[in-house]
């Protein structure tokens, strides 16, 4: 039962995988804010190029 008891002592005491997961909800926060500006982006960028098609359209076609 001492093997046992020394062996939770020991897991508890480890903070590895503690430090894993913090690592892991810094990982994916990166990654929410990444795709919330991509889409913001996204949306405008498209914005952009079709009003800059519509112009070079209007301007070399007489």
């Amino acid at each position: 039962m001492s093997n046992f008891m020394s062996a939770v002592k020991t897991f508890i005491a480890d903070e590895n995988g503690v430090t894993a997961i913090e690592y892991g909800l810094i990982a994916a926060l990166v990654g929410v804010g990444i795709a919330a500006a991509s889409k913001a982006l996204g949306t405008n960028l498209s914005t952009l190029f079709n009003t800059i098609g519509t112009k070079l359209a209007a301007v070399t076609m007489p």
